[in-house]
């Protein structure tokens, strides 16, 4: 019978290196993966890593940390061979790379959007290209996508228009994956409460999302905390192997479809 616990496993995750990326990160080195190996994408962000890094190596596992704007399908290819090579292996990818972008429509000007598709959707396909090629027989992927895939609101087109693909690249590549036993799934958080979330709103916005959730009275913030994530990531990639090719939101009842 097929081992589903992550002891002894190889871990992989784009965006590892911060929020909640790196809060998984160190979270399934503590689970008892033998490594795990962050991504990160530029050098404002290296201190951060090496932090998520130095708590990986504390849990007594072996922890890798990778630089690269994975915005093209070479320096992502170069990633999972990079990870392949340092680890000897890669059972688990989690890919938690994304850039929001609150503005009309009619104000999204083509550099705006090329960028939001670069690194929301292009990256995303081209990570589960590279997983499909590069991962163990029985491996899991997770991508983290966005409760806002169930709304129906303005000024987020091109940050759940970017995200809404990844809901179809998750069903091919479970069909595709399946027959090595492979899980796709993809999780929407809603509203975190990380550096992530408050550039992009105003005042008002932030108080209406700190209230829209059913469950946001029971929240510290009234936003998902990212610690209410973690759970079911890791449930994902280990024992909830027998969900694939589907989308989950999970969000104290922040949006639904």
């Amino acid at each position: 019978m097929t081992d589903h616990s992550i002891l002894g496993k190889t871990v992989l995750i784009a965006g590892g290196a911060k929020n909640l990326g790196g809060l998984v990160a160190t979270d399934l080195a503590k689970q008892g993966a033998a490594a795990v190996a962050i991504h990160y994408n530029s050098d404002a962000a290296k201190p951060e890593a090496d932090e998520t890094l130095a708590a990986i190596v504390a849990t007594g596992a072996r922890g890798y940390a990778f630089q690269a704007d994975l915005t093209t399908a070479g320096a992502m290819e170069k990633l999972f061979t990079k990870a392949v090579a340092a680890m000897g292996s890669i059972d688990i990818a989690i890919n938690t790379v994304g850039k929001v972008l609150k503005k009309p429509m009619i104000n999204i000007t083509e550099a705006e959007f090329d960028s939001m598709n670069a690194v929301n959707s292009k990256s995303a396909f081209f990570f589960l290209r590279e997983a499909g090629r590069h991962l163990s027989d029985n491996g899991r992927v997770c991508t983290l996508v966005t409760s806002l895939l169930g709304a129906f609101t303005p000024y987020y087109a091109s940050y759940a228009g970017t995200k809404a693909p990844v809901e179809h690249y998750t069903r091919a590549a479970a069909k595709e994956f399946g027959e090595r036993g492979i899980s796709v799934t993809a999780i929407g958080p809603g509203p975190m409460d990380t550096p992530f979330f408050y550039p992009a709103e105003e005042n008002d916005a932030v108080a209406y999302h700190k209230t829209a959730a059913a469950l946001s009275s029971f929240s510290a913030t009234g936003l998902t905390d990212i610690r209410d994530i973690v759970p079911w990531i890791r449930f994902l990639v280990t024992d909830g192997w027998w969900m694939t090719g589907q989308t989950i939101l999970v969000n104290g009842g922040y949006t639904t479809k």
